[in-house]
């Protein structure tokens, strides 16, 4: 076989996407404003589709005006319980929903997973960590294609939930801001006397094991004791790990990157 032939089947192919029906970029409404709707109204112009518009008044359209118009915007909220960096997501994207609302928007709440590395560390549980990238990336490209979404407004709280939301935007495409959870609040230890996060019960957990936890004032409290304070003590409420780990410092390189919110504190 001629070497310059094996060259050429050996050339990637050019990336494939599936191309959306769509207005024109300066596509403009009746009464002259910009259409703003542009993947939507595939649906909802006209009555080529029926039955989605009928789904679509059933899940909240208020009127005809609304479904012709209004854009859709996705809300996709990477919320789950059990984990204090994503706990607060869904009532965060409730008040997202409200603000879209006010602005003559059709505002569309869901949510994806994750795992929280946090709980996870050290165990079998991180096996099933990084892969929540792409289940994350999977599943809102999934909703914003498949329902036409114009628009998506991204909550992601914890590690690999920032890439996973913006390797959605890329595959989308559309018209896409982050909002990340922010970081938690510190936690305050009474036998180590300081302020204290996550990363301080990985810290202790190793004096713990080589019999040097020591408390602020050495024999007031036992290494037993002292573990459970961190332990009770170091994630206080809502929020992602407190510190430069993966969720602060991913969602810090963001913000230079694409359009997204100063960090909720």
């Amino acid at each position: 076989m001629d070497p310059r032939n094996l060259q050429k089947q050996r050339e990637p192919e050019e990336p494939r996407f599936l191309t959306f029906p769509h207005l024109p970029d300066d596509a403009r409404l009746e009464d002259g404003r910009p259409a703003l709707n542009k993947y939507s109204s595939t649906l909802t112009a006209g009555h080529n589709f029926p039955g989605a518009q009928a789904m679509l008044y059933g899940a909240g359209v208020p009127s005809r005006e609304a479904m012709k118009t209004y854009p859709h915007v996705g809300i996709a909220s990477v919320w789950w319980e059990g984990n204090p960096c994503n706990m607060h997501l869904l009532d965060l994207g409730k008040e997202i929903k409200k603000h879209v609302q006010n602005d003559n928007m059709l505002a569309w709440q869901y949510n994806t997973i994750g795992v929280s590395d946090g709980i996870t560390m050290g165990g079998e549980g991180m096996r099933f960590s990084l892969q929540t990238r792409e289940i994350i990336a999977d599943s809102i490209e999934t909703v914003t294609c498949a329902q036409h979404h114009d628009a998506c407004i991204a909550i992601p709280g914890c590690d690999k939930n920032m890439p996973g939301v913006i390797m959605a935007f890329a595959r989308h495409n559309r018209p896409s801001i982050m909002v990340y959870g922010g970081s938690i609040m510190p936690g305050y230890s009474k036998t180590l006397r300081k302020n204290i996060n996550v990363s301080t019960c990985y810290e202790s957990h190793g004096a713990y094991i080589y019999k040097n936890l020591k408390s602020a004032t050495e024999g007031e409290f036992s290494p037993d004791e002292i573990m459970e304070d961190i332990e009770k003590n170091a994630c206080p409420g809502a929020g992602a790990c407190g510190g430069m780990y993966t969720a602060n410092t991913m969602s810090t390189s963001i913000e230079g990157m694409i359009p997204t919110t100063p960090q909720l504190r």
